[in-house]
Formats: C-alpha cells, structure tokens, sequence
C-alpha cells in the first residue's frame, strides 16, 4: 500500500500460517519492488495556496496566481501556465481548495460527459451511475451489483489517458468482476495500450506525503 509499501494480505480465514507465509514468500520480489517504487515517486508539497505555487490540471504544471475577484469567484487555467484564483483578499486556504477543487471537479464532469457514451457503446454495457470524490487508497471503485463506478477527483491533475483507462478498468467490470485473465483479456480487447496510461498514473506526483492511493 502507498505510500511506504506497507504490506496487508487479504485471505479465507481458514487459510493455514504455512500458506500465508508462503504466499508472501512467493510474492517478496514483488513487494520489494513496489516498496522501491513508492520510495522514489514524486509528490508535491502540502499545499498552502499561495502565489507560485505548483498545481497540476491534465498532466500539465501550473504555478497558482491570486488575483481579487470582481464578481463570483473563479478558477481559470490560462495558457501561459497560471492558474487563476480570483477570490476576496481575506478567503482562507480551506476555501480557496474548496474552490479549486470545485473547479477539478467540473474539468471532470465535463470530459466524462464524452468520455461514458463513448465507452459504455463500445463496452456494450451501462453504468447505472458515474460520480466524483476523493479518495484514498483507489483511483475507482465500481459496485457491480447497482452498477454504481466511484472515480478519484485526483485524476483530474493526471493527464487525460489516465482518466480514460480509469474509466474502462472500472466499466469493464460490469462484465468481469474480478482481477482475473477474463478482465485482462478484455482490456487488452477494447484499450491494447491499457499497460502505458497504468505506468503513466503510477509514475505522475501523489498528491502529497500524507495522502495515500
């Protein structure tokens, strides 16, 4: 688990201790590999929502620039890599991320809203719901049995290959609902470079130190 490689290990509770620490045995490369990774990957700061500070919006790097709002307060990605925040001198740093995450928040919306129609056609299956929040341990999560699919607000800062392939990981379970050679097969159908947008969102910056996925 991130983001020091902590292990935990799910199993029948009638599973011998000789099996356990087999299992573990056989997968310790694996795990130290992953651990390797997590040591090395790159992670922003806490953020203080102050001027110059490095924000993310679809894999690319923006430097935050407040400015006083004239009206409703706003959120504008420019294209000479500022982030505008327009807000009243005195908002707190609370608010000025709630806005901010307002604003990733309907960057999301607003692509999915081409991205499920496309998918759920070529999928040939329905999501019976597709919503937003943040999230801790999971870029997604999908209740196969109300077909209700949870996506990670943070994948609004990856860059958008990795919502996608989140999107399809997550629809693809209505048609397989474990991690077993059936789901692969049907990645590996319907997205063939599924493997690359994986290493890509393994590979972009965690949030910070303190948070988890």
């Amino acid at each position: 688990l991130p983001p020091n490689g902590k292990v935990r290990l799910s199993i029948p509770n009638d599973t011998s201790e000789q099996k356990i620490r087999l299992a573990i045995v056989n997968k310790l490369a694996w795990i130290k590999k992953q651990q390797a990774d997590f040591a090395g990957q790159e992670r922003q700061s806490i953020r203080e929502m102050v001027n110059g500070e490095c924000h993310y919006l679809w894999g690319k790097k923006y430097r935050l620039k407040l400015v006083e709002a004239k009206g409703r307060y706003s959120v504008t990605a420019k294209g000479n890599g500022n982030l505008v925040l327009a807000v009243a001198e005195n908002t707190s740093t609370d608010n000025k991320l709630k806005l901010l995450n307002r604003f990733y928040r309907d960057e999301m919306q607003r692509a999915l809203e081409k991205l499920l129609p496309k998918w759920e056609s070529k999928l040939g299956v329905n999501a019976g719901s597709l919503n937003i929040k943040k999230m801790k341990t999971k870029w997604g999560c999908c209740n196969t049995s109300d077909k209700r699919i949870w996506l990670n607000l943070e994948l609004a800062k990856k860059p958008p290959e990795c919502l996608e392939y989140i999107l399809v990981h997550e629809l693809v379970h209505l048609l397989e609902r474990h991690h077993n050679r059936r789901f692969k097969a049907f990645m590996d159908e319907f997205m063939p470079n599924w493997s690359l947008h994986r290493d890509t969102l393994k590979s972009s910056p965690l949030a910070n130190e303190n948070w988890i996925y």
